[in-house]
């Protein structure tokens, strides 16, 4: 369920209400059955509504504990027994319709002083001018809030971290000692869209961030909130300027990552993993702990534990090596 301090949950809703909200047509006459949330097919529970995207997730669907789902006409008949069919020609984007329609992130009041009354701010803590934070915040003492940075409604931020100017952090929780140079943006909607009707809509992003104690954020990065699991960044690791990290991506501890790094969404990153400049990782890739991402590389594949990879596509350093070579040589000896 997404964190009720960066949320807000509307009222229960009739599964018919759901059907006419995103006209969807029911596969059954339990209109009146009753939902109170969303979530993907394999963590929904009978009071969620779930959608399937495609044949690949059949298993989980026919497994899952969700009390209705979205679906194509071809998988009408597909849903387990407690699972309602509605049946759409673009089950995700009606499942972000009802997703809407259940959680609204929660916004500055702004009829509210910049600092908000209800906000818990420990003895020690430096705010700086046009500094703005959110109902329900927590920031720990000895922390610096530099000018124009900007906390959200439930961020926790811990003890001694360092904000610099024009930081925005929301749906984050956030350890000690934490650095966030200027510019930088944590807890953004992560990129989510499907086909609908109309066109292409936003998919809600309804996770959070977490950056575990003494992580380092550089100028002008970006690290994405999750799509419904959470943004994790482990201890220690150290994040260079002008960085993206997507949506449900998990970094592992003391990591770094130099300049115009991109992680793609739901990827996983162990241990003491480094990223040279540039270098791209496409999304559901799994980097083992202790590897190496050369400068530029361009990762569609999983890395194993240990492992030095570079080129496009990446692959193991000595063998793109050797490639880069033979075609060195081949161009020469045409010429």
């Amino acid at each position: 369920m997404p964190d009720p301090r960066f949320f807000l949950h509307s009222s229960p809703r009739s599964l018919a209400d759901l059907a006419s909200l995103s006209q969807a047509g029911l596969g059954d006459q339990a209109g009146a059955a009753i939902l109170s949330g969303v979530a993907p097919l394999g963590q929904a529970g009978s009071a969620d509504v779930s959608f399937l995207t495609g044949r690949r997730h059949l298993q989980t669907l026919l497994e899952t504990g969700a009390g209705a789902c979205f679906v194509s006409p071809e998988f009408a008949t597909a849903t387990p027994e407690g699972c309602h069919a509605l049946i759409t020609s673009f089950p995700q984007a009606a499942w972000a319709m009802v997703a809407d329609s259940f959680y609204q992130p929660l916004r500055h009041d702004p009829s509210a002083p910049a600092i908000h009354p209800e906000a818990e701010i420990e003895p020690g803590v430096e705010v700086g001018q046009g500094v703005v934070v959110g109902a329900g915040a927590r920031i720990g003492s000895g922390s610096r809030l530099a000018p124009g940075s900007v906390i959200g409604p439930g961020v926790c931020l811990g003890r001694d971290c360092r904000i610099g100017p024009r930081v925005v952090i929301g749906f984050a929780l956030i350890g000690d000692g934490v650095a966030i140079s200027a510019g930088a943006v944590i807890g953004e909607a992560g990129f989510g869209a499907a086909a609908g009707p109309r066109g292409v809509v936003d998919i809600p992003q309804l996770g959070r961030v977490i950056l575990q104690d003494n992580v380092t954020v550089g100028a002008n990065s970006c690290i994405d909130r999750g799509a419904f699991d959470d943004t994790t960044v482990g201890e220690n690791t150290k994040i260079d300027n002008l960085v993206h990290i997507a949506h449900n991506t998990r970094i592992g501890r003391n990591c770094v990552m130099a300049a115009f790094v991109g992680i793609s969404g739901s990827v996983t990153v162990g241990d003491g993993v480094s990223f040279g400049g540039k270098a791209g990782i496409a999304d559901h890739v799994t980097i083992g702990s202790g590897a190496s991402v050369g400068a530029g590389a361009g990762i569609i594949k999983n890395v194993p534990a240990g492992e030095v990879w570079s080129g496009y596509p990446g692959r193991p350093v000595r063998e793109w090596l050797k490639e880069t070579a033979w075609v060195a040589r081949a161009t020469r000896r045409k010429g």
